[in-house]
């Protein structure tokens, strides 16, 4: 990673987003802001690789998993949540769009500080305006936590929220995971999140097996190693244990084809081979 700026995989999928909006038309996910934001990193060679025309499951598969998130946060608001927490925000512009404004929704971007900085700059330029409910929470995770961040930045943790939590849990010691969610489970009733995770490379078939390996060798290298991973029954079985009551856990490729209505018979297939899952999850308000 380098200083002041996303992480290379962050911006690998903001690319994807990007790419998606261009070449498939944004027909999985919508972003009008995606291209502006990405600027000048087009000539980036991870950029590069997200407009080829044979990554178009790749696109596929990151747009999917926006649009899941974003799914989650309006039905968060449908039952009455008025702040989102985007942790590791990255190039994420959903802040910058926020369509859920005139209900009310405060939008909390929690990323480095310097990163923080280096986006900033990076809407300036782009001509993107920060809308008034939208805040930046910077917060130095190897200092503290999302709590006192968050507080710092006018979050009221007497109040529901929803988190969004994409493309960062693989890359968190299980500790590091396990104390997040603990901390949204602490929250109010009607809180919740949406993340994603690995599964361990022994539980999955030889072939998901070595998709997975190749791709966690390369973010090692780019100095980003996989930390955690969970099997999908330990990780519904410790979030029931914190108390969050709604759970959905579904594969990359599964997901991938509940967006594409399966007019893609092959992205399913190959999106999942690296065994990934996206989790969405919140405590009912009945207790």
């Amino acid at each position: 990673m380098q200083a002041g700026q996303p992480s290379i995989t962050a911006r690998a999928a903001a690319a994807l987003r990007a790419a998606h909006q261009e070449l498939e038309g944004g027909r999985v996910f919508q972003d009008p802001l995606a291209l502006r934001i990405l600027g000048a990193d087009t000539d980036d060679p991870v950029v590069a690789v997200a407009f080829r025309p044979e990554g178009e499951r790749s696109r596929l598969t990151v747009a999917a998993r926006a649009r899941f998130a974003e799914d989650a946060v309006a039905a968060a608001v449908e039952r009455g949540v008025r702040q989102c927490v985007v942790l590791g925000a990255g190039l994420d512009t959903f802040g910058c769009r926020n369509p859920h404004t005139s209900a009310g929704l405060r939008v909390f971007e929690v990323d480095h500080p310097a990163t923080q900085e280096w986006k900033r700059h990076r809407l300036a330029e782009s001509g993107i305006a920060v809308p008034p409910s939208l805040t930046f929470a910077p917060v130095d995770f190897e200092r503290s936590g999302p709590a006192e961040g968050l507080g710092a930045a006018g979050f009221d943790a007497g109040r529901p929220a929803f988190f969004v939590w994409l493309g960062v849990v693989p890359y968190l010691t299980r500790a590091a995971v396990f104390d997040t969610l603990g901390f949204i489970a602490g929250l109010p009733a009607g809180s919740g999140v949406v993340f994603d995770y690995g599964e361990p490379s022994g539980s999955l078939p030889p072939e998901q097996r070595a998709v997975r390996e190749a791709r966690a060798a390369w973010v090692a290298e780019a100095g980003e190693p996989f930390l955690s991973h969970f099997t999908p029954e330990e990780l519904v079985s410790a979030l029931h244990g914190l108390r969050f009551s709604a759970i959905e856990d579904i594969g990359y490729g599964d997901l991938a084809a509940r967006y594409t209505g399966g007019a893609d018979a092959d992205t399913a297939e190959v999106s999942s081979d690296m065994g990934a899952r996206v989790v969405h999850t919140w405590r009912s308000a009945i207790r």
